[in-house]
């Protein structure tokens, strides 16, 4: 067997969405990437159904959200279900577009979108997706190099700047590296079953949470006629007569009759043990971590697929910066500084909801379960419960920490995402992302100098004044009320819509653009990392 040589930009190993996106995010920062899939065909059995509005607005950033859109549909919320089938608590979801530019939650086919975003990496001539390549070895150095097996037999050493390790929760990279893993003590057999339907079932569209002693479960439409369940298996259960004719009559019965089930496709039914790990090292050198090789979540708040887009898209704008010379190379040294932490806690909270709503298998789940419904029936309880949401950035290097006082009057904008409305002048509209590009922007209202933007630019940023901007439709909350209305009069954001940093009034603007000049080659500190 040979070995031929190649050099490129960037390797990325895996070419599930996330690694698929981190090269699409890469070329449209004028990086080159070759792409690295043992298997010869996109795989086709679903997998991931969520996403959240801040993921969609990454898909946006890779170019793919308006095909995307073809294919997802809002997700209108949650109802927990008791074990008699009576509806508990209805969490409704709004199915417009957000502050992020999109619907909050959105149900999808992952074969869908993986076929859209191979559509879009084979139109990039920056992407080089390679199949049938069999990852052997990944070697540490000034230029990291991947060996494989490609499709023809030749071992091939693929050497590059950096190489992004997206091959999935038994990562041969991370075993290559001899990264271990942190285990968050949690570890549950479910099934999984994925139906296509000849007809769309008389069901309501949202997620239905089974909080049910007996069996636990979750049931989901996700788009046209296809619906997922999963079903959690009790120890030393007979997995085959669950599985079995009889046994998923038994389980799909509460929403499909014995009729409905025969005529239907059963596209999936897999046992999966959901488990909460996280990687106790994401670098080493020029080799990330992102995805499953970095974090494994229980599925309980939809968070797996979005986690690991939100990977790529901390790390690839870093990346990018660091490869054209704009940043020091320690600026990368905050991909693992600002993600992991991020990622547990993403984890924990979907540990909590899965214990609360499921109820876990320890002998206080009945008290839990009995809690839960208790709670739910307060009247109006529902109405006012706010939806699970992603928690922000902590402070780091990239994110200023903001004192006391202005905290409470910020609401922690620091490490959270700027929202995107559509905005524009007159008739010529776009949504606030495609007017900032891939670059820093200094967001400002009031009065500001005339020589800020010429400031701004200089620091390879742009200046975007809100009080020239209008909002489409005109009821949607514009960039200056959501300023006005956390008592900011700017903000700086990073290439990934973070904001970094804020300023309370005018004064505070000339701080700003000393962090701009200070974050694009920062200067590494402590930060706690949470274990």
């Amino acid at each position: 067997m040979t070995t031929q040589r190649a050099s490129t930009t960037v390797v990325i190993v895996g070419a599930g969405p996330v690694g698929v996106t981190a090269a699409l995010l890469l070329a449209r920062r004028g990086v080159a990437t070759v792409v690295l899939e043992r298997h010869p065909e996109p795989y086709a059995l679903p997998r991931a159904v969520h996403l959240d509005d801040d993921v969609f607005r990454i898909l946006q950033a890779a170019g793919v959200d308006e095909a995307f859109r073809t294919v997802s549909r809002p997700m209108p919320g949650m109802r927990l279900i008791d074990g008699r089938g009576r509806v508990m608590a209805e969490f409704g979801r709004d199915t417009d577009d957000g502050p992020q530019g999109f619907p909050p939650d959105s149900m999808f086919d992952q074969p869908d979108l993986e076929k859209i975003l191979h559509d879009a990496a084979s139109r990039e001539p920056l992407i080089d997706l390679r199949r049938g390549c069999e990852v052997v070895d990944v070697v540490e150095g000034p230029t990291p190099t991947v060996r494989h097996i490609d499709a023809d037999g030749v071992e091939t050493s693929v050497a590059g700047a950096a190489v992004i390790a997206c091959d999935g929760a038994n990562s041969l990279v991370r075993e290559s590296l001899g990264i271990t893993s942190t285990d968050l003590r949690f570890a549950e057999k479910w099934l999984v079953i994925d139906v296509n339907t000849p007809r769309p079932l008389d069901v309501w569209d949202g997620v239905h949470q089974i909080c049910d002693p007996a069996r636990a479960a979750t049931f989901m439409p996700v788009t046209g006629n296809r619906y997922r369940w999963e079903f959690r298996v009790h120890d030393g259960e007979d997995l085959d007569a669950l599985v079995s004719v009889e046994g998923l009559r038994n389980l799909l019965s509460p929403w499909m009759s014995a009729d409905e089930i025969d005529e239907s496709e059963i596209l999936r039914r897999a046992f999966y043990t959901f488990r909460a790990r996280v990687a106790d090292r994401w670098r080493a050198g020029g080799i990330f971590l992102a995805g499953d090789a970095a974090h494994q979540t229980p599925p309980f708040v939809g968070q797996g697929l979005g986690s690991g887009l939100r990977d790529v898209a901390n790390l690839t704008w870093k990346l990018a910066d660091v490869l054209d010379g704009t940043a020091r190379g320690d600026l990368l040294d905050t991909y693992e500084v600002e993600r992991r932490p991020h990622a547990i806690a993403v984890i924990r909270m979907a540990l909590a909801v899965g214990m609360a709503l499921t109820g876990g298998q320890d002998r206080f789940a009945g008290v839990r379960r009995l809690g839960v419904a208790a709670v739910c029936r307060v009247p109006g309880l529902a109405a006012v419960m706010p939806a699970v949401g992603v928690p922000p950035l902590r402070p780091g290097p990239l994110v200023m920490p903001t004192p006391l006082l202005r905290r409470m009057l910020l609401r922690r904008v620091n490490g959270s995402a700027l929202p995107q409305p559509v905005v524009g002048f007159a008739s010529d509209t776009a949504r606030l992302d495609e007017l900032i590009g891939s670059r820093w922007a200094l967001v400002t209202r009031g009065r500001v100098p005339e020589t800020l933007p010429a400031r701004v630019a200089d620091l390879g940023a742009v200046h975007i004044d809100t009080d020239r901007l209008a909002t489409h439709p005109a009821g949607v909350a514009s960039p200056a009320r959501w300023l006005r209305r956390h008592h900011a009069v700017a903000v700086l954001v990073r290439p990934d819509r973070v904001v970094a940093a804020s300023a309370t009034d005018p004064d505070g603007i000339g701080d700003l653009l000393t962090a701009l000049r200070d974050m694009r080659s920062p200067v590494p500190r402590r930060v706690g990392v949470l274990a």
